[in-house]
């Protein structure tokens, strides 16, 4: 349709029934109107005559038409053979076929075959031309409408289908890169999408860098910058992605201004339209990924919706692997936090350079943060009473007394968030020291992790943090025992907490410094159910001492005595790797 006129394109070859049809479409004066009901801004139509199959044709291949009059007995083809050449070569233009009155019966056919309407020449009317006008057009909207939910429903099921691919093969993959070219190569092998590709965020240079892709890439990724400064053009969908956590797309990557640094680059390899999808898990940003579709407005809304799904289960697969790799690395980064303004009581109390408190563990519970540790060079009067005016203590005990170290067991709420915001990553509050008047803590992570996002987590979950120092712990090949085994892989974190728990509370000490009663009481549970908690995991510990090495069926496979480590601790070694800050 050209601005408010109607085109229509008539290919007969009779002279005078052509003549007809266009005195009839004269006589009717506003077409547009007629056929579409708009009162306003109508200008009437424009007719296109033409007497051969072939111009016709390429009168089609160059300029929009509105609806075809078609006369199925041409010079050069004739019947319904006229019909099938016109489909073959026009997608979507509604096709109205002129008959003669002999051939009512091929009229009725074409229209099986894929015209909107027909009409017998001899009983065509001007009211009977517009009204099948009317009708071509609308039925051929409804087709091309419901054509397109077909192929949205068609795309979206075949997403859904990768979606569920791409989940189960997460959980099978050893290792990041491998997950991330799982994801990609899935993508573009569902012939949904021509390009895939994962960046993660180098902010040493504020750019997406590639990490894998997989479909018609041909050096594409050697030949654009995916920059998030915000000065070097428009902002693209990658970075936006990265801005606001969420899927953005172009529709069109040849008209989108936001694509315009790429458009030359993705047209010459067939890019029609793009998707960006962030990577995340909760607070941690692992990336973006990108995807390419042939034709233009190929991401409908409920495929982006599945595509966002995707980014987090990506996320939160990304997630596991690196805290299973934790479980069994031989080597951890530590990093060291300067705290002002905490728990200042106990802070002055050391003030002196005489008095040290170290909080040797943490264990979360639904009563908040329980901390267990030792205070030296301080008598017990004056450590309790630096404690109880210091407000973010809810709860405190002495645990033991000897000499001049002072057991003791606290409650505090106001390390929850970063406790289990820690937790949450693969990482754990592993100790805290206040002396000389600091307070310090140490928080351990996965080695290989973005040192940047690290820090960033622990300083918006404990504002006021600074990072101070970094050491790298390096464990031995044997380091990981059975024991520890069983705690990081079979213990649930409530049976861990049970163990931990009546551990440093002195529930296994004697005598006693802690009852079930009073264990059960820090983590918020009943005794009974403090007890099967812990009964469970002292089962899960024995099995795992006596059994799993033993002669029983249920026993791991015989493995060569020179193999065998033989060595029943962790052998852990420290080494400082660097000092300084943290974020780098």
């Amino acid at each position: 349709m050209s601005g408010d006129e109607l085109d229509l394109l008539l290919i007969e070859d009779n002279p005078g029934d052509a003549r007809l049809i266009e005195e009839m479409l004269r006589e009717v004066g506003d077409l547009r109107q007629r056929v579409e009901g708009d009162a306003a801004g109508a200008d009437g139509s424009r007719i296109h005559h033409e007497t051969t199959l072939s111009d016709g044709l390429d009168r089609l291949a160059e300029s929009g038409t509105d609806v075809l009059l078609l006369d199925l007995g041409l010079p050069e083809s004739t019947g319904l053979e006229t019909l099938e050449r016109v489909l073959d070569a026009t997608e979507f233009v509604p096709i109205v076929v002129l008959t003669g009155l002999r051939d009512e019966g091929v009229g009725v056919e074409a229209v099986q075959r894929g015209a909107q309407d027909y009409l017998v020449k001899d009983e065509v009317t001007s009211d009977l031309l517009v009204r099948s006008i009317h009708h071509a057009i609308e039925r051929n909207r409804q087709e091309r409408e419901r054509a397109r939910r077909l192929e949205q429903l068609e795309a979206l099921n075949n997403l859904n289908r990768v979606s569920q691919d791409i989940t189960h093969a997460v959980i099978t993959t050893d290792t990041r890169d491998d997950l991330e070219r799982t994801v990609c190569e899935r993508l573009v092998a569902s012939d949904a999408y021509r390009f895939a590709w994962i960046g993660e965020v180098d902010r040493s240079t504020d750019e997406v860098t590639p990490r894998v892709s997989a479909g018609v890439e041909a050096g594409y990724l050697d030949e654009i910058t995916v920059s998030l400064d915000g000065e070097s053009g428009p902002e693209g969908p990658g970075a936006k992605a990265v801005r606001t956590q969420s899927v953005q797309v172009v529709q069109n990557v040849r008209t989108d201004p936001a694509f315009e640094r790429w458009r030359d680059r993705a047209s010459e390899r067939d890019y029609g339209s793009a998707a960006a999808v962030p990577i995340a898990h909760e607070d941690l940003f692992y990336g973006v990924l990108a995807v390419y579709a042939e034709s233009p407005n190929a991401f409908s809304e409920p495929e982006v919706e599945v595509l966002g799904r995707l980014g987090d289960v990506i996320g939160h697969a990304i997630t596991a692997v690196e805290r299973r790799d934790a479980l069994v690395s031989d080597a951890a980064l530590e990093i060291e936090f300067a705290v002002t303004g905490v728990a200042e009581e106990l802070t002055a109390l050391t003030a002196d350079g005489q008095a040290v408190v170290d909080v040797e563990t943490v264990v979360r519970s639904d009563r908040g943060v329980v901390a267990y540790g030792r205070a030296d060079g301080v008598s017990g009067d004056a450590f309790r009473e630096a404690v109880e005016r210091t407000e973010v203590v809810d709860e405190f005990r002495f645990l033991s007394s000897d000499g001049d170290e002072l057991g003791f067991e606290l409650v505090t709420d106001i390390a929850t968030s970063l406790v289990t915001a820690v937790a949450t990553h693969g990482g754990q509050v592993s100790s805290a020291t206040i002396a000389d008047g600091e307070l310090r803590f140490v928080v351990g992570f996965p080695r290989g992790r973005d040192k940047r996002q690290l820090v960033e987590l622990v300083e918006e979950h404990c504002p006021g943090a600074v990072p101070r120092a970094q050491r790298t712990v390096q464990r031995d090949d044997d380091a990981v025992d059975t024991a520890a085994s069983v705690i990081e892989d079979r213990l649930t974190e409530k049976q861990r907490s049970a163990v931990e728990t009546a551990v440093f509370a002195g529930f296994f000490d004697w005598p006693r410094t802690s009852t079930g009663e009073e264990v059960a009481d820090r983590l918020g549970v009943s005794p009974a159910t403090f007890t099967q908690h812990l009964r469970a995991a002292e089962r899960k510990l024995f099995e795992a001492l006596f059994r799993d090495e033993s002669a029983d069926g249920e026993s791991a496979p015989w493995t060569p005595l020179e193999s065998d480590s033989g060595s029943d601790s962790d052998s852990v070694t420290e080494s400082q790797s660097d000092s300084g800050s943290g974020s780098d």
